[in-house]
């Protein structure tokens, strides 16, 4: 059932000040002399400085701070290609989710670019403008090309959130579902339905934390991916396997996985119950997944189940992922965001989740107590412990893995990064206060 009526959710996009973002500035301008400092003669200063120095630009303006969601509007949401235009709201929303959470600033860049090299040129020459770049709604497999390339042009973290957050947030999931049922990832056979870019990223990522590539069946809207598949783009390719399954339920009996990035409907009962003991099911298609928690759970009481719906036990949800994992990128001013800070930000979201939710997380869920076991694999993205596990542990892996420009200690940036979240969430709250809209 949902929460809101179409017409509260256009309210709150138009009521007041139109759309869900505002630029604010962070410092005084009430005199003479702030003016002459914020702009003409005071500001040169400054630019000299980075002028001798580029690096000061992180120094001297919001660079450091400043996240790029940059889309096409060509995959947005469950919505498809409906362009750029539609797709701001989208973007703006993810840039409130980002100054919520973990006090990133953010400009939404909506192009009305479909050639790749082409959007990847824009991209690349607003790069003295931010500290990271966001890459959202981009289809696929123009989105696996646009990222690798502005990887290797650009000196600042590009992340694909589409591709990598499921990856990381579903990864977590799978590290704790192998420790409660007993099972070694690198043992286990994965069924995947869909073959879009979340699904892809999320299959490497569990390659990544040891799933085996002979373990793994990959189903498209033509079927099995094998290497009898004719016309197969890259990434298919590298999924294709000799042994060929004649469909999903085939592939389903004995598997230990399955995940699911695809439409409503492909699961049934009987496939679920043919999966091996204990089976780790994800069934991430938005809105309706594969098969509904409660049909999975009817057929296998001691399945493991996780979706995208915040109204079932372990959502699956980015929000888990990209504000910290850029909160932790910024403040070493990293040049990457490279699959070491992934899987750091994957392990701390699944040792966060074996430690009890504090009180005011289980009363925001409505429940007397979130501990660690089948229906809590995830942490739930109203603990604002977040930011402390997972910042801290991406920018450790950013200076362990040499792609941090800025040392730190680790200890003291936890400390810090509580104080910041909690300094801004007043802030925040006390200006959307002023606005005194009821919704």
């Amino acid at each position: 059932m949902s929460l809101f009526t179409k017409q509260e959710a256009l309210d709150y996009h138009s009521k007041g000040r139109k759309g869900k973002v505002e630029v604010v500035p962070v410092k005084p301008c009430d005199t003479q002399k702030h003016l002459s400092m914020a702009y003409s003669p005071g500001v040169a200063e400054s630019c000299k400085e980075i002028a001798e120095d580029k690096e000061k630009s992180y120094l001297y303006t919001g660079r450091g701070n400043l996240v790029a969601v940059v889309s096409n509007g060509t995959a947005v949401l469950g919505l498809g290609n409906i362009g750029p235009e539609a797709g701001k709201p989208v973007m703006e929303g993810k840039g409130v989710l980002f100054k919520v959470f973990a006090d990133v600033d953010v400009y939404d860049i909506n192009l009305d670019v479909s050639d790749p090299d082409e959007l990847c040129a824009i991209v690349k020459a607003m790069e003295p403008t931010f500290g990271g770049i966001n890459l959202e709604d981009i289809k696929a497999p123009e989105c696996f090309y646009i990222e690798e390339k502005l990887k290797k042009e650009m000196d600042i973290p590009v992340f694909h959130d589409d591709q990598h957050g499921t990856a990381i947030i579903s990864g977590a999931g799978l590290i704790n579902a192998a420790e409660i049922t007993g099972k070694k990832i690198e043992d286990m056979r994965l069924v995947v339905s869909g073959a879009g870019a979340s699904a892809v990223a999320c299959t490497n990522f569990y390659k990544s934390l040891g799933i085996k590539p002979e373990n793994i069946a990959m189903f498209d809207s033509r079927g099995h991916i094998n290497n009898s598949r004719e016309g197969l783009n890259e990434q298919k390719q590298s999924f294709a396997t000799d042994k060929e399954y004649k469909d999903l339920a085939d592939a389903m009996k004995g598997a230990d996985v399955f995940l699911g990035l695809s439409v409503k409907g492909m699961v049934t009962k009987d496939m679920v119950k043919s999966m091996a003991d204990s089976p780790i099911i994800f069934a991430m298609a938005n809105p309706d997944p594969e098969i509904s928690y409660t049909d999975a759970k009817e057929a296998r009481p001691d399945a493991i189940m996780g979706t995208g719906r915040s109204d079932f036990p372990n959502q699956i949800n980015n929000v888990l992922g990209f504000p910290f994992i850029f909160r932790g990128a910024l403040d070493v001013n990293a040049t990457a965001i490279n699959e070491e800070m992934k899987i750091a930000a994957a392990k701390s979201l699944a040792a966060m989740a074996k430690t009890p939710a504090p009180d005011y997380v289980c009363e925001a869920y409505g429940v007397d107590k979130l501990e660690f076991g089948i229906d809590y694999i995830i942490p739930k993205p109203l603990d604002l412990r977040l930011i402390e596990f997972e910042s801290a542990a991406v920018a450790q892996a950013a200076m362990d893995t040499g792609v941090a420009r800025k040392k730190i200690d680790i200890e003291e940036y936890k400390k810090e990064l509580r104080e910041r979240l909690a300094a801004s969430r007043e802030r925040v709250g006390d200006f959307i206060k002023s606005y005194n809209l009821d919704f």
